[in-house]
């Protein structure tokens, strides 16, 4: 089944927690000098618009970009994520979302490379769309991400960030999950990993996070942001979590700080609140 589209849920809470943390990830990887490989395994079409489409629909952007469009007391990391969405944004006015893919090329460097992933055919065309005067740096792959780590890893340049945000609308992806971050450790056990998940009142998500920290192995850092209570039915999001395994070291501590801002500021109800853990060997 291949129906999720994520232009439905671009910009929402869960992805202004995912490029926070994202954006923040890669300064500290593009540091230092030497080439990176970037490797989104879901990458969706790569921008959105906010006006028309699916994210015109349920509008879930007021509920997460939208509620720091213009605000002015937005903590460092927070601020260099929005003037990221702003320079997509040029009058002013919010209009367009950035998926991860173009959250990535913009902050990485001309010697780092991207291999985008899509199975989901219309999404892969319009990715390709998105990218098709990126030259050689962007490398759009209309397949499955699960199977392109195989592919993919490890990276001639020994440094590679891969992000792994499959839609988990299938059971199948909470087990891909955790099979694709233990095939990775075994072909590039050095590389940084970050996966995203939703937080949802049903099995496979309460269970997820426990079986990612168990297939981390090393260095991880984990958070998770909820920001109203859980919904009778199984499927009605209320927050969202992110693992990244071997984070740089000072990472944590920078996100461990936005996360009260967060969970504040977008907050649905009273109970809204954050989870931190890390374990820096």
């Amino acid at each position: 089944m291949l129906s999720y589209r994520h232009g439905f849920h671009a910009g929402n809470h869960a992805d202004v927690l995912k490029h926070v943390v994202l954006l923040r990830l890669l300064r500290h990887m593009t540091a230092k000098d030497k080439p990176l490989l970037f490797v989104d395994t879901h990458a969706g079409a790569g921008s959105y618009s906010l006006e028309t489409g699916f994210a015109a629909r349920n509008a879930e952007y007021e509920s997460g970009i939208a509620k720091l469009w213009r605000r002015h007391d937005l903590p460092e990391l927070v601020d260099d994520y929005v003037a990221l969405v702003r320079a997509f944004n040029a009058d002013g006015e919010l209009r367009r979302y950035p998926g991860s893919p173009r959250v990535a090329a913009t902050a990485l460097r001309s010697q780092d490379r991207l291999r985008l992933y899509e199975l989901h055919s219309t999404e892969s065309g319009l990715l390709a769309e998105e990218f098709k005067d990126a030259g050689r740096r962007v490398r759009v792959e209309p397949g499955d991400g699960f199977e392109g780590i195989k592919a993919s890893l490890p990276p001639v340049s020994r440094r590679g960030v891969v992000l792994i945000d499959p839609s988990y609308e299938m059971a199948s992806d909470y087990r891909a999950v955790v099979a694709a971050l233990r095939l990775g450790a075994e072909r590039f056990a050095t590389g940084t990993y970050m996966v995203w998940y939703p937080l949802l009142a049903r099995r496979e998500s309460v269970e997820l996070p426990a079986r990612l920290v168990r297939t981390a192995g090393g260095d991880y850092l984990h958070v998770a942001l909820q920001v109203r209570a859980p919904s009778n039915d199984q499927f009605g999001l209320h927050g969202s979590g992110i693992l990244v395994v071997n984070p740089p070291w000072k990472l944590p501590g920078e996100i461990k700080a936005v996360l009260p801002y967060l969970a504040d500021v977008l907050a649905q109800d009273t109970a809204a609140r954050y989870d931190f853990d890390v374990r820096q060997v």
